[in-house]
């Protein structure tokens, strides 16, 4: 059978070309929603130590809250994951931000009226560290449900300019409401969970793909794992990322205290952070077309070889911020790589284990990031801070050859075509190369 062009439907089905993201009704109120309590979220992040200090004049108590709320974010991934694919998707959201809304305003209120405590901040703390967890696994995991695979690594684009985006803008504009009032953060965070609330009440997808996906069986919370562990692919990539991710957060983090001991100005030592996370913004950004022109192999290694170049330079410029350039260059191709990674990962993960996937991802990606700072500050204590970063430096070096050397990295195909073969229990066969 012929179209009246004498083309077949099939080919006139391929060549169909589908509508931008940004005429993505569901993907839009989503990311917008979220965009908002991010920067809420960008906005008490700082103004909670500040609050701490303000009340107890304690740096260490500023730390404890800081510690805990971290913690409790840590702990809360793999359940978060697992809640998020068996409890229905909308509801989730629709709680996790009416819990927060209420969490924070009356913690505003507390403070305008002179009420609050330590024990209260904790609790908000702890509540939004776990809330969050939650909101974004399911977020993460209704993304298969509102976008075309093909459209999955220019969604995951657009999250991390997202994310990049709020954590420039938020931290100033929280110490800026935080001067005028110190109830004034708390406040606006509250207001932007109730931006992020009226955003998914306006969405009209179910926030699910297709029933026939579920098994008839009972799925265990640590099937995630397994399939996580079956799959060549996604083990290779934390065998990438746990290094990686350790390597760069250990150097930011010896060039702080570079600065700090050559007696750098607190308000320039800032900059640091700020130059690194411009790289990543800029990467964000650019990330569309890096991902359309170059595969994901060849993506992931210009990463890792090129971060340990940056590294090596970095070394050598520890006692200027500019040495946070090369970390920011860096920081550059990473969301582009994380468009590859997270797009095929939606494409090939059944819907009913996109939560608990994603998080063990992130959970053992970024369980290294945790102590980096320990051994970090423990490195620079016993030798100068060019051995550190070189120390860090070498386990870059551990990415890169596994990002080089693995053929579950050569033979990733793209995502509308991974999508097809997607398996309801078991990693998919990844013998086509892209």
């Amino acid at each position: 059978m012929s179209t009246p062009s004498g083309r077949s439907p099939a080919r006139t089905r391929r060549r169909r070309v589908l509508p931008s993201l940004w005429r993505n009704r569901e993907f839009n109120l989503l990311w917008i929603g979220r965009s908002l309590s991010d920067l809420g979220g960008a906005i008490t992040g700082l103004a909670m130590p500040l609050l701490v200090l303000w009340l107890t004049g304690s740096a260490v108590q500023a730390g404890l809250v800081a510690t805990v709320a971290q913690v409790t974010k840590v702990v809360s991934r793999l359940p978060a994951g697992f809640l998020a694919d068996r409890i229905h998707r909308r509801f989730t959201l629709l709680a996790c931000d009416a819990a927060r809304l209420v969490a924070f305003a009356l913690l505003a209120v507390t403070i305008a009226t002179g009420q609050a405590g330590l024990a209260t901040i904790i609790v908000v703390a702890v509540a939004d560290a776990a809330l969050t967890a939650l909101f974004n696994a399911t977020e993460h995991a209704a993304l298969r449900s509102i976008v075309p695979p093909s459209q999955f690594p220019a969604a995951v684009a657009r999250n991390e300019a997202r994310s990049y985006g709020t954590s420039l803008a938020g931290p100033p504009l929280g110490g800026l409401l935080f001067g005028i009032a110190a109830a004034m953060p708390f406040a606006g965070n509250a207001l932007s969970h109730l931006a992020s609330l009226i955003g998914v009440a306006l969405m009209r997808e179910p926030l699910v793909a297709e029933a026939v996906e579920r098994p008839a069986r009972h799925v265990r919370a640590a099937e995630g794992v397994r399939f996580v562990s079956r799959n060549p692919f996604l083990r290779t990539v934390l065998i990438v990322a746990v290094p990686l991710n350790f390597a760069l957060t250990g150097t930011i983090f010896t060039i702080i205290v570079t600065l700090q001991r050559q007696g750098v100005q607190p308000g320039v030592i800032g900059l640091t952070e700020t130059i690194v996370g411009a790289g990543g913004l800029l990467g964000a950004l650019a990330a569309p077309a890096l991902h359309r022109r170059l595969p994901f192999a060849l993506l992931i290694r210009w990463l890792c070889w090129g971060a340990v170049a940056c590294l090596l330079t970095a070394a050598l410029m520890t006692v200027s911020v500019a040495s946070a350039l090369p970390v920011a260059f860096a920081m550059f191709v990473g969301p582009a790589c994380n468009a590859g990674l997270f797009g095929y990962q939606a494409a090939i993960t059944p819907d009913f284990l996109q939560g608990r996937v994603l998080n063990v991802i992130f959970t053992t990606a970024m369980s290294a990031t945790a102590v980096a700072p320990l051994v970090a500050g423990m490195l620079v204590s016993a030798w100068d801070p060019r051995a550190t970063i070189l120390v860090f430096t070498a386990a870059v070096v551990v990415s890169a050859l596994a990002a080089s050397l693995s053929p579950s990295i050569r033979r990733v195909r793209p995502s509308e075509e991974a999508s097809h073969t997607v398996l309801p229990t078991e990693g998919p066969s990844m013998g086509m190369s892209r």
